[in-house]
């Protein structure tokens, strides 16, 4: 049986992971009714957790790490796909529960695999990847949730990761004022050409720490979890948003009911791994269409191989990457 370049994350039996490059047959992944053919994938910073052993992301060992995919269908026992079908696979519990997509293939349940939308290619796809589908998401809950661009500008932390770099295009398309945070200095002309209005520090948004401060921010995108977004509750106005996806700078909330009780402020979950199918379908029918973002090049600062991968994900875990970095698995991936 061919064998195939892979990436396999180990449990070391002492709350400690390894991850190594191996060659691997079919048989060495889960089952699935479906066998793709994978060209691209990107790095996620649940990735770089996984691949460094920083966070516990795996649920399965050993695992191919890599929450993201899109490939063509190799073999299919399912009738919805067949031989030659360009699809993507994003979130679904692979990576964790299941392979995921820092292999040269991949095994996964048909209920996973979505047909690539025509609006996009392959590689397309991937620019976009979870990032990409966890902001879509993000915007299509607080549209859904009354958010208008008169409630004032929309507040995006961790602008330039992958989530905040693409929310920032979608929500700017969409006729919102937007101001990005980052501590980064240099990326405030990166940020506005992403269509950002503004960018500040941290320091600038920060809150004093009470129940409620000035009401500024028509809403927010929080990617850090933590202090931020607990000063973001304190200081969003009346009716408006927080989409809270990321946890980079902790995982605790202290914050009071008062600013949702008394301005009615929503915190909306933004979950992306057990989305259902049809909102998920939902999301990338908007992305490839009417919100595909203008600029997906301009994010995307690193093309590399499985081989390089350990040491990109060590450097998103210290915070010294800027963008989104696509994974190409083949040297003749096709688009």
């Amino acid at each position: 049986m061919s064998r195939f370049e892979a990436l396999r994350i180990h449990d070391n039996g002492d709350k400690t992971t390894r991850c190594e490059a191996e060659q691997l047959t079919l048989e060495d992944l889960g089952e699935g009714s479906v066998v793709i053919d994978t060209h691209w994938s990107s790095v996620n910073y649940k990735d770089a957790l996984a691949v460094t052993g920083a966070g516990r992301i795996i649920r399965r060992f050993p695992c191919v790490p890599g929450i993201d995919l899109a490939g063509v269908v190799a073999e299919s026992s399912d009738p919805r796909y067949a031989p030659g079908d360009k699809v993507l696979v994003t979130g679904c519990n692979i990576g964790e529960a299941l392979d995921g997509g820092y292999a040269q293939r991949a095994r996964l349940p048909a209920d996973a695999v979505v047909p690539l939308p025509a609006g996009l290619d392959l590689r397309e796809a991937m620019m976009l990847g979870t990032a990409g589908f966890t902001a879509g998401l993000a915007v299509l809950r607080m549209l859904d949730n009354h958010q208008h661009p008169e409630l004032g500008p929309i507040l995006v932390n961790g602008a330039t990761g992958g989530v905040g770099s693409i929310a920032i295009q979608l929500l700017s398309a969409l006729g919102y004022r937007v101001t990005a945070v980052s501590r980064k200095s240099d990326a405030e002309a990166h940020l506005k050409a992403l269509g950002a209005s503004e960018v500040v520090t941290p320091e600038a948004v920060a809150s004093g720490g009470k129940p409620l401060e000035k009401a500024q921010w028509g809403g927010a995108v929080d990617n850090l979890g933590g202090e931020a977004l607990a000063a973001m509750t304190r200081t969003v106005v009346p009716f408006g948003n927080i989409a809270s996806i990321g946890l980079a700078s902790g995982i605790e909330l202290n914050t009071t009911v008062m600013p949702f009780i008394l301005r009615g402020v929503s915190l909306l979950g933004i979950h992306s791994v057990e989305c259902p199918r049809a909102m998920r379908e939902a999301v990338w029918e908007k992305l490839s269409g009417p919100w595909k973002p203008a600029k997906l090049e301009a994010i995307v600062t690193n093309t590399i191989g499985l081989e390089a991968l350990p040491d990109y994900c060590r450097q998103l875990i210290d915070g010294t990457v800027t963008g989104r970095a696509l994974v190409q698995l083949r040297a003749d991936a096709v688009c």
